[in-house]
């Protein structure tokens, strides 16, 4: 196995399906983008859209997760990272079923009227404050280019009645998204926050909203146990992506 380790690529992420390269992408994978495109509830998908898809780490694996008829769009405004997400899919088993779209997701339209049954965002986290190394790494950090209020009002006019939308968030933010999507007409259905180990407040949470009400179920996951070893709930969510695991 070290061997095999030793001979991984190194401009990106090895997954037991799929390379994603982000070399070229201002934010690259990491346990956010990986637990979000896990838990994301896929059952009863037939398009899924993510928006600000980056590498296409989300995309490529939702694609994975579902079965052979479900589509999906990947919208990405930065032109390196949509193309490196093109490159990362064309590699991919499912090539066919992914389209990548360059464009300011707020102003682009699906060629399809049919509504999404799941949409999917790792947005950007934080209010514009420290300019970052590059105009393309605080384009995918600050929330300038991509406020959370359009966000919400562009996923609630291309979700269907049924779906969800889905996000990661650092924790401290989560509760003021949740705040602004209720007043928004929007419903909490799913909650996980995340820590590190159980000696650690969480740190990130995962939601899922709907534009249909119904009862909102909540849990927590720690990523490591006492033994710094991957958990047994985070094992099990993202067992079939990992290589070594």
């Amino acid at each position: 196995m070290s061997q095999l380790k030793a001979q991984l690529r190194r401009d990106g992420f090895t997954f037991k399906q799929c390379f994603v390269a982000h070399d070229r992408c201002a934010m690259k994978v990491g346990t956010d983008g990986i637990l979000l495109g896990a838990w994301a509830p896929v059952a009863g998908a037939t398009r899924i859209l993510d928006i600000g898809s980056g590498s296409g780490l989300l995309a490529l694996m939702l694609a994975q997760r579902t079965e052979p008829s479900v589509t999906l769009d990947a919208v990405e405004l930065d032109p390196q990272a949509a193309g490196q997400a093109a490159e990362n899919v064309a590699e991919s088993p499912w090539a066919s079923r992914i389209t990548l779209h360059c464009a300011d997701v707020l102003s682009w339209a699906p060629e399809q009227t049919a509504r999404y049954d799941l949409i999917v965002s790792n947005p950007p986290y934080y209010e514009p404050g420290v300019q970052c190394a590059t105009p393309e790494r605080d384009q995918a950090r600050y929330t300038g280019s991509l406020d959370h209020s359009a966000l919400l009002t562009c996923a609630a006019e291309l979700i269907s009645e049924e779906g969800f939308f889905c996000v990661v968030l650092p924790e401290s933010t989560g509760s003021a998204f949740v705040k602004n999507a209720l007043e928004m007409g929007w419903f909490l259905r799913l909650r996980t926050d995340i820590a590190d180990t159980d000696g650690r407040l969480p740190h990130r949470v995962l939601l899922a909203l709907s534009p249909k009400e119904g009862e909102c179920f909540s849990d927590r996951m720690v990523i490591r146990g006492p033994d710094q070893r991957y958990s047994d709930d985070y094992t099990a969510l993202t067992r079939e992506f990992y290589l070594f695991m």
